[in-house]
């Protein structure tokens, strides 16, 4: 049995059904059990379980063998990085005593020792209290996600304007979450000796004005990129709703990427979902 947290994300549901296509067998714990109908009709097996709750959580690891982990991402109207850092927490405690006998886990390039810069420290931290216990634990680095364009189509239709944090002809690796869950997946299905720190990325990288392109292409109207300036960056997250600690540590994640301070590995695991393919479905999705 594979245990899946955060299954009912991108990620993780691309995780869980990479694996029931295969025929494996498959458990996803959620919060919300109604967000899980769709895995829960493809064969896999739902249980309710707040990742906080460790002595549960721990319960739930032990009907597994092995174990995807994706640290769920906190409302953004919260403090995001003490919000995650406590669900890093409660995922170490829960694997003492689980009985497994691999680990794969969702990080991101770049991660990075520090504090209050997202993702890279929150994902670097949970990395190596993977490393601290004794279960062997595979790291997949995943690339800037496709899917964080999704959420602009609302404004792409009506103005005709993708708005970006990322500079419109910087090239960055990005990665859809299906290439993401097949990578997953693969390692889950892997001997508990393959630990190795792998990265992973779509089949090519790209930039904002790409994604514009995409856009266009798919809707059938132009689509210009409109840039927000480094200065306002944290102002702006905060005018979406952001808290201030959540929007400081975003900044300083796009700080990290526009500025190249993300290193991108010359030979990554390539996935096969291209950018139109993606943005063409966000757009069908929404259109039916």
């Amino acid at each position: 049995m594979h245990i899946i947290l955060g299954g009912t994300g991108n990620v993780g549901s691309a995780t869980a059904r990479a694996l029931l296509k295969r025929g494996e067998p498959v458990t996803v714990v959620t919060r919300k059990a109604d967000h899980a109908s769709d895995l829960e009709k493809s064969g896999a097996r739902i249980v309710v379980a707040d990742i906080r709750d460790v002595a549960k959580l721990r319960t739930v690891l032990r009907t597994g063998r092995r174990a995807f982990l994706l640290n769920p991402p906190a409302p953004t109207s919260t403090d995001t990085d003490a919000e995650e850092r406590a669900n890093v927490a409660a995922i170490i405690a829960a694997l003492d005593g689980s009985g497994l006998e691999k680990i794969v886990a969702a990080s991101a390039y770049g991660a990075r020792p520090g504090e209050r810069c997202g993702d890279l420290t929150v994902l670097y931290g949970l990395e190596q209290g993977l490393k601290a216990q004794p279960i062997p634990a595979a790291i997949n680095r995943g690339a800037y996600y496709i899917s964080n364009w999704a959420g602009a189509l609302d404004d792409v239709r009506r103005r005709g304007k993708l708005v970006s944090f990322i500079p419109a002809d910087l090239e960055v690796p990005m990665v859809a979450p299906e290439d993401l869950g097949e990578a997953a997946a693969r390692r889950l299905l892997e001997p508990a000796s393959d630990t190795a720190l792998r990265h992973v990325e779509g089949p090519e990288r790209h930039t904002p004005r790409d994604v514009a392109k995409a856009f266009s292409e798919a809707l059938g109207r132009p689509v210009e990129v409109e840039t927000i300036a480094p200065e306002a960056w944290e102002a702006t997250f905060m005018q979406l709703g952001f808290s201030k600690p959540a929007a400081q540590s975003y900044t300083c994640m796009t700080k990290a990427l526009v500025e190249d301070q993300i290193s991108a590995p010359d030979h990554p695991e390539r996935g096969g979902t291209t950018l139109r393919d993606f943005i063409r479905r966000v757009v069908t999705a929404a259109a039916a």
